[in-house]
């Protein structure tokens, strides 16, 4: 699958003082993409469905300075979010995304990447002699438009060059090929988010097939990077033991024997507000959404969200922890909620 072409663009006239903000022009431009610019609030068309809306904004790229200097944190991946993109082109149905982006889920790139990264050094200058470790991937899949942006290669260098910190993101998208060559110490973990054959063919519209992230994975391992897999949303289903087997068998099949892998295990949740806007953009979506043989349980940023029981939670990380020990002896589990 191609990277992201964007079919609409709004571009910040702030973001044509710096030189990637005038690339990005000129590149829509030069490809007949549809480019508007604005000042302070990207135009909306009145009168739209939430829906229309919605479906619209994925497919719209905004680019613009972003002016706030503060990083949110990001437990428990990381210390702190490093904002470099927002938004995702892909429609995963059941992205926690679709609770933070709400209606307008446009897919923002930031022109001002080097005064994000002198940000990020005052984080690290700050926490220091203990390591800073940066998630890039929080509320974006980066690699989407990384063939835009080039943000990805300009962190990734950066990071090498410090001392005390390190650089993760996670990914669907297997355009990574200007990412192999690149000097990064290895500081910068690379995670591919895999699912089920199962889960990819119903709920991952719009993203690339496993097999493609699976091949883009090895690469990026045979590249020297640490590497890890973000198992989520895991979802229970008849058969989901074979199926996640199966996804297990797989990625084995891809990755060097004797290549330490970390594993990031989610089980599947939603909120009240994702449920309301994934059944009013997806309304034959058939994630499940039944707040029925759920628990409450309260996140890291004050709202709450439906989880599995904690009997059927214990069943299902019993089964990763297994499976994954059998078949990848050198990975490790970082965490499994």
């Amino acid at each position: 699958m191609e990277a992201f072409i964007p079919r609409v663009v709004f571009i910040q006239k702030a973001a044509l003082q710096y030189p990637l903000g005038n690339k990005l022009m000129k590149e829509f431009n030069n490809r007949g993409i549809d480019v508007s610019l604005y000042e302070k609030r990207v135009p909306t068309t009145p009168g739209r469905s939430f829906k229309d809306s919605f479906l619209c904004a994925k497919r719209t790229m905004v680019v613009l300075v972003r002016t706030r200097r503060e990083f949110q944190t990001c437990k428990p991946s990381a210390h702190y979010q490093l904002p470099l993109v927002s938004g995702c082109p892909g429609h995963c149905e059941y992205c926690y995304l679709n609770t933070n982006l709400g209606k307008n889920p446009f897919v923002k790139v930031y022109v001002n990447i080097d005064e994000v990264l002198e940000q990020a050094k005052e984080y690290i200058n700050l926490r220091k002699p203990e390591v800073t470790v940066f998630e890039g991937s929080a509320t974006s899949d980066p690699v989407a438009v990384e063939s835009w942006t080039g943000s990805l290669q300009k962190t990734i260098a950066f990071i090498a060059t410090q001392d005390s910190a390190r650089f993760r993101f996670a990914t669907k998208y297997g355009q990574i090929q200007n990412l192999l060559t690149l000097e990064h110490k290895g500081k910068t973990e690379v995670r591919f988010s895999i699912n089920s054959g199962h889960v990819v063919r119903k709920f991952e519209a719009g993203t690339p097939p496993l097999e493609s992230r699976l091949k883009a994975a090895r690469e990026i391992s045979l590249a020297g990077y640490p590497l890890g897999f973000l198992i989520g949303p895991i979802i229970r289903f008849p058969g989901w033991r074979g199926e996640y087997t199966d996804l297990l068998n797989l990625a084995r099949t891809q990755i060097p024997e004797g290549i330490p892998v970390s594993f990031e295990l989610i089980t599947h949740r939603f909120t009240t507000r994702a449920k309301k806007i994934i059944e009013e953009v997806y309304p034959d979506t058939e994630v499940p959404l039944d707040e029925e043989g759920r628990r409450f349980k309260y996140g890291q940023f004050g709202y709450g969200k439906y989880v599995y029981e904690k009997e059927l939670m214990e069943e299902m990380e019993e089964f990763f922890r297994t499976a994954i020990k059998t078949l990848f002896p050198e990975g490790k589990i970082l965490y499994f909620v």
